[in-house]
């Protein structure tokens, strides 16, 4: 199907390569050969031929910025890349390469017209960004798939396509499914698309095309809703209060948190999560959110007054400007051609200087009239220094909320360090007074027994009558 290389040597597409094909297809004439002299500068280049070259790899072409049309057919080629900066072009040429797949196309949003033909491809797909194109010939690829077709109806601006030679259009219905899923399409396989052929199709795919378009409905109400909700989230960002409306921060400030996790089975963290919800956090952002948007509004509202005062201003000055202007030359009209035909020497160079006072004075007033509106702008001509001005006082006013911060935060934290402070103090000096307390009592129960026990030993030793003794120690008792 395409070109072997086995046997060919592959080219590059180098600074030399360029060059002589540029000069080849540059004008040959005069003008040619001093553009040879003087060197060609490729911005200005609109078309170039790089057929037939035996090129591998697409590369270098990023100074041909300008460029609309652009031949790459019958090389070795086997990969589209390297063309992001040609964004203005219109033609593009790569068929009777070795491409496999459809790639690296995206930039070029201008194309109108594109041929695949004679490669590799097996699937149509990554050109989405292309809604300009009008010509797509892919024939003699290895396209199997007949719904891959389906892919090109989102190309509402295409209007002939080539697939022959590709093994989908040996299906029977081929050419009534082309007819029936693109409706837009003129012309197929350079043949024209009758009416007929419309009609019998339409008839045939009528329930499949009405589901895909319900499909395609959805499709285009969801990527409405989308581009919708990122349009006021970027007007959100405008306003300094992106994704405010809700429970976000509050949501994300715990996202991460382990910690919180961790502390959120401690005693009472559920009384005070009661205590402080959610909820007031959020309306907190809540309020913020309508807050930043009203400024936004202030400052959209000051920021167009500002551009309309001075439109207004640039204006005036402008018709102060042509009016001297006018003045001028009303003053001094024909004023050369007299000086020039004046024949008293003296009196014409007399003329001259007070014609070039004259200019000179003309000059100033204009320069004058000029500085007076830059002195009414000095303001935002000097804009660092205001801006540097407010962000140091801004500054200094957080510094002085945060050290207030710091210390109530100290002083907190200092409060609370003198209580766990003296409560362990107190422990430790009640745990002390106890444990005294605890052991006078069970010295005094041990030195209790040890009184009863010397008192039985010494009655023994004086009676060794037990009944005697037991009397005794009851009456001891």
């Amino acid at each position: 199907m395409s070109r072997l290389y086995d046997t060919i040597e592959p080219n590059v597409i180098d600074e030399e390569l360029l060059q002589k094909a540029v000069e080849e297809q540059g004008p040959q004439e005069e003008l040619g050969q001093l553009a040879k002299r003087e060197g060609i500068d490729y911005k200005d280049v609109l078309e170039l031929q790089l057929d037939f070259r035996n090129i591998l790899k697409i590369d270098n072409l990023w100074q041909f910025v300008n460029l609309t049309k652009l031949q790459l057919d019958n090389n070795i080629i086997e990969k589209i890349e390297a063309l992001d900066t040609l964004v203005h072009l219109i033609w593009l040429d790569l068929s009777f390469n070795n491409i496999e797949v459809i790639e690296g196309l995206e930039a070029l949003i201008k194309l109108q017209d594109l041929s695949l033909y004679n490669n590799r491809i097996s699937k149509i797909e990554n050109l989405d960004t292309l809604q300009e194109l009008q010509v797509f010939s892919i024939g003699n690829n290895n396209l199997t798939a007949l719904e891959n077709v389906v892919y090109l109806r989102k190309f509402k601006n295409l209007r002939t396509l080539n697939l022959t030679g590709n093994p989908v259009c040996e299906n029977e219905q081929y050419s009534m499914f082309i007819a029936a899923h693109l409706p837009d399409l003129v012309y197929l396989d350079f043949r024209l698309l009758d009416d007929n052929t419309r009609e019998l199709a339409e008839i045939k795919y009528q329930y499949a095309i009405d589901e895909l378009k319900q499909g395609e409905a959805q499709a285009l109400a969801n990527l409405v809703e989308e581009q919708a909700k990122q349009k006021e989230l970027e007007h959100h960002k405008a306003a300094y209060v992106e994704y405010l409306n809700g429970s976000f921060l509050f949501e994300s400030m715990y996202a991460e948190d382990t910690e919180a996790a961790r502390l959120a089975y401690l005693p009472g963290m559920a009384d005070l999560l009661e205590t402080y919800p959610s909820s007031k956090f959020v309306l907190i952002c809540e309020n913020l959110f309508a807050y930043g948007l009203k400024e936004h509004e202030k400052r959209q509202a000051e920021v167009s007054t500002f551009y309309e005062c001075l439109q207004e201003a640039i204006q005036d000055s402008q018709q102060q400007g042509t009016k001297i202007i006018l003045d001028f030359e009303n003053d001094n009209q024909g004023q050369l051609d007299v000086i020039q035909n004046m024949s008293n020497f003296e009196i014409a160079d007399f003329k001259l200087v007070k014609y070039n006072e004259d200019i000179s004075q003309l000059s100033d007033t204009l320069m004058t009239l000029e500085m007076q509106t830059v002195d009414q702008l000095e303001l935002f001509v000097d804009k660092d220094t205001i801006v540097n001005a407010v962000n140091a006082s801004h500054d200094i006013h957080l510094l002085k909320i945060d050290n207030r911060e710091d210390d109530i935060i100290t002083k907190a934290n200092s409060w609370s360090s003198s209580v766990i402070e003296e409560v362990h103090k107190n422990e430790i000096s009640r745990n002390r007074n106890r444990v005294r307390e605890i052991n006078q009592y069970i010295d005094h129960l041990q030195e209790e027994l040890d009184n009863m026990e010397s008192l039985e030993q010494m009655e023994e030793a004086n009676s060794g009558s037990p009944v005697r003794t037991q009397a005794l120690v009851r009456r001891t008792c």
